[in-house]
């Protein structure tokens, strides 16, 4: 194998890398954030179980201190865009869809991220917020069409769970007796989403070099 078709196969890895990246600054993020939740506005310091994700990213933290944490929130967010816009602009050709599918991906993927990242401006957050997730939806049905044809049945139950988490998110966050319990399951639901991202990648990345692990079903080949 040349050295030009390694730094080819490494380039499949790049979205495993990418949230990496994210993962880290993220929890960097919450050491600096100052303090303030929805059920305790001076509560200090960033909490797991009561603190959403969006609450680094605002300007003035619920305490209404300055948030020194959005700095690296933002770039945080910045860096996980752009990966999830690479992965969808490279999935469609490894999993090796047709004309259709690979542009409709390609293009909603990545128009998805671009239009999610302006809900940290002053633009209407509820029309950002519509258009992102209709594109986003566009773009994981492509993926669950690309997991399913190629027969990668366990990545494609996988992702499965994802929808089931977001309807429970849903639940949550119409049920005023349960939305207390929708900081951690959002955070576990990322968690899983990001998790399923890389396991894809792995499964590309096998697919494409042939290595395999040696025992059978692992969760994340298929």
């Amino acid at each position: 194998m040349t050295n030009q078709t390694n730094i080819k196969h490494i380039w499949i890895l790049m979205p495993i890398i990418g949230i990496v990246i994210f993962a880290a600054l993220y929890i960097v993020a919450t050491f600096y954030y100052p303090g303030g939740s929805q059920f305790d506005k001076n509560a200090v310091g960033f909490s797991w179980t009561k603190n959403y994700w969006c609450n680094l990213l605002n300007d003035i933290a619920i305490n209404e201190q300055k948030n020194k944490a959005q700095p690296i929130a933002l770039t945080a967010m910045f860096i996980l865009c752009l990966t999830l816009s690479y992965f969808w602009w490279c999935f469609p050709k490894h999993a090796s869809l047709n004309k259709i599918y690979t542009l409709t991906i390609q293009i909603c993927g990545p128009m998805s991220m671009a239009i999610g990242f302006f809900l940290f401006t002053k633009f209407d957050h509820d029309i950002i917020t519509n258009l992102a997730s209709l594109f986003g939806l566009i773009a994981m049905t492509g993926t669950f069409i690309g997991l399913y044809k190629n027969g990668w049945k366990t990545l494609f139950y996988f992702g499965l769970l994802n929808i089931i988490l977001v309807l429970v998110n849903n639940f949550l966050y119409y049920n005023k007796e349960l939305i207390l319990y929708l900081p951690l399951v959002q955070k576990i639901t990322f968690l899983t989403f990001l998790i399923w991202i890389c396991c894809i990648n792995l499964k590309i990345y096998m697919v494409r070099t042939g290595k395999f692990w040696t025992w059978p079903d692992p969760g994340c080949v298929g």
